[in-house]
């Protein structure tokens, strides 16, 4: 899906009108919305991410399954229109509390959580083909990088190879007229999804001494971060490796981070890095390391489901993959990154790494 060329603000105005039409002729108002459920997703094979289908549904005023939720639809347009005007900024947390209420003469609220309206904004985003941040919405900063490179924010240019233990913070807006990238001599991006790790690699120095960025995304790494890895590879042509866990859980973070999810398919072709690659952890690395056998974990029912299913995913069917899944179903363990420091506490950065790096032990 191509990203819409047009200004939000007409986007927003085009969708009012058109509701405000049906109700003055008398018409059950509606708004026009893809489809963003696994019916509605495919894997582009030419493209290597996963998309958003062609289908649409119809969210109407007068259906009751839906009223409730085309309510909650305009509530965000109307508040998203209302900051647009202003110039200003908010969060997607402050837009769940400025947005609730309890309807007048009932005891009902206008949403109950948070995870009510974030999906709603995630449905405007797919309605109007535009991003969160082009309606001035932001998430939490969840994310950090160190490494040679400067970015530029806003009159601000952050050196990130004087960061200190902490790191430059991931904004979750990361786009090009925000963030602007200089002097970056890095050869690649080590994307890591545990902050401890990330911290010990950082306290090592890995990204000075083997020429590097390092990024956490702090487990399931946030948009700002994916967009941010997206356009360190595009921009920069920066190869980027993913180093996770040794489970099902580790191993979808990465495919989230190469190919997109389903929840967000219609943003894949900006979160989405198809030429990523991991690096490890893997369950062969057991012997390969001569890891102790003490500091695996035993695979739970839901690991192993979750393994199996994994299986059948598309981007999960190369060769090295089935054979890796496979690996550790027969296995019957997982182990976390940590595990690593029970050969040594830098052996990660010493030994592991380089090796892996040297040697291009890399899965697809």
């Amino acid at each position: 899906m191509e990203r819409a060329k047009t200004d939000p603000k007409q986007t927003l105005n085009i969708m009012g009108n058109s509701i405000l039409k049906d109700i003055n002729s008398m018409k059950n108002p509606g708004i026009v919305l893809p489809i963003r459920t696994l019916s509605n997703v495919f894997f582009d094979e030419k493209h290597r991410i996963i998309r958003l289908g062609d289908k649409i549904s119809r969210r109407t005023y007068l259906n009751v399954a839906h009223t409730r939720k085309f309510m909650q639809t305009l509530l965000v347009a109307a508040e998203c229109k209302k900051i647009m005007q202003q110039n200003v900024s908010t969060s997607i947390r402050d837009m769940y509390y400025i947005l609730k209420r309890t309807i007048k003469n009932t005891n009902e609220n206008t949403f109950e959580d948070q995870n009510e309206s974030d999906p709603v904004l995630e449905d405007l985003e797919a309605a109007l083909n535009t991003l969160r941040e082009k309606l001035h919405l932001k998430a939490d900063r969840k994310g950090y990088i160190a490494g040679p490179i400067k970015i530029v924010d806003g009159e601000d240019t952050i050196d990130c190879t004087r960061m200190g233990s902490s790191g430059w913070a991931i904004p979750s807006n990361v786009e090009p007229e925000v963030i602007q990238f200089r002097d970056c001599t890095a050869d690649y991006v080590l994307v890591i999804e545990k902050d401890a790790v990330w911290q010990r690699l950082n306290e090592d120095k890995f990204w000075k001494k083997h020429n590097c960025l390092i990024l956490t995304g702090k487990g399931q790494p946030a948009r700002g971060c994916r967009r941010m890895i997206n356009r360190l590879h595009n921009e920069l042509k920066l190869p980027v490796y993913v180093l996770t866990d040794a489970d099902a859980w580790g191993y979808y973070i990465y495919s989230v981070i190469k190919q997109g999810s389903i929840n967000l398919s219609f943003l894949s072709d900006r979160l989405g890095t198809p030429d990523a690659k991991f690096i490890g952890l893997t369950t062969q690395d057991v012997q390969q390391f001569n890891i102790p056998k003490n500091v695996t974990i035993k695979l739970n029912e839901g690991d192993k489901k979750r393994a199996n299913e994994m299986l059948n995913y598309v981007w999960f069917k190369p060769k090295e993959w089935q054979h890796e899944i496979k690996h550790m179903l027969q296995a019957g363990h997982k182990l976390e990154l940590e595990a690593l420091s029970s050969k040594g506490i830098r052996f990660i950065s010493e030994k592991y790494l380089p090796q892996k790096i040297q040697n291009k032990e890399f899965l697809p």
